[in-house]
């Protein structure tokens, strides 16, 4: 692992101001988030909301991603294409990972959202997955170990009879895309660095139904889907290690995710 950049309050600064943006994106999306749109008009809107605040889309070309935001539907663990056939239908549930560049800074954030009528098993899923995400997040603060958040977090989805995606996790962000730490999901308790203020990185646990482990899409080399194509859900933000505990960096206030 490399070094763990501590940013000094002008970068925190920059990086709270695109979390918010970043953040108010999924605030935007969420009212066009509905029955019978392309997960490319998601995509489209996307963009022009966050060229039209000064902004970059981050995923736009990095490493020859060709979209301006990822859109994973039901079994897509991260990383999901938006495309023009795809179409949202009552049943499915999505996430929508923004990331902007803002005046040089990134913020990062996702969150679910569910179209009609679901099944009781997937709501389910998708309230626990926010419920872990939160549990990780109180494990933020000067002096814990960063273990402890993925600690947190496997061990309440494996008493829910989930898993968690190990294969993807959570990074350092804020000066770049992603930076270190790598900030696993599932891990040993009282394992990895140590937290210290003025760290920033995303939690974003990525929780399946069925078995941990993806496959990603060998015609694309981007999606990545669980093995035995049941649902996955996520839900992601930036967070700051201040000097008594963390401050949620993209958190811009509740909107409604289940459509």
């Amino acid at each position: 692992m490399g070094k763990i950049v501590i940013k000094t309050p002008e970068q925190i600064e920059g990086i709270r101001k695109s979390s918010q943006l970043a953040g108010n994106t999924l605030k935007y999306i969420s009212n066009y988030v509905e029955e019978g749109v392309s997960t490319h008009y998601l995509d489209k809107l996307i963009e022009e909301y966050i060229r039209d605040n000064g902004a970059i889309p981050a995923p736009l070309n990095y490493h020859g991603f060709p979209k301006s935001c990822c859109i994973s539907l039901n079994d897509v663990i991260c990383h999901g294409i938006p495309d023009e056939k795809t179409i949202l239908k009552p049943g499915d549930i999505l996430n929508i990972d923004v990331t902007t560049i803002l005046d040089g800074y990134y913020g990062d954030t996702s969150t679910m959202f569910t179209i009609g009528d679901i099944t009781d098993q997937a709501a389910r899923l998708v309230e626990d997955t926010e419920h872990a995400l939160y549990l990780g997040i109180e494990q933020v603060r000067p002096g814990n170990y960063f273990g402890n958040i993925g600690f947190m977090i496997g061990r309440y989805a494996q008493a829910k009879k989930y898993s968690v995606v190990y294969e993807f996790c959570g990074h350092g962000i804020g000066l770049e895309f992603h930076e270190d730490p790598q900030v696993e999901h599932i891990a040993p308790r009282n394992s990895g660095p140590k937290m210290k203020e003025g760290m920033v990185f995303t939690i974003e646990p990525m929780i399946n139904l069925g078995k941990a482990r993806a496959v990603v899409d060998e015609n694309d080399g981007w999606t990545a889907r669980t093995v035995d194509k049941k649902l996955s859900a996520q839900f992601e933000h930036t967070i700051l290690v201040t000097k008594d505990g963390y401050e949620i960096l993209t958190d811009v206030g509740d909107y409604e995710i289940f459509r």
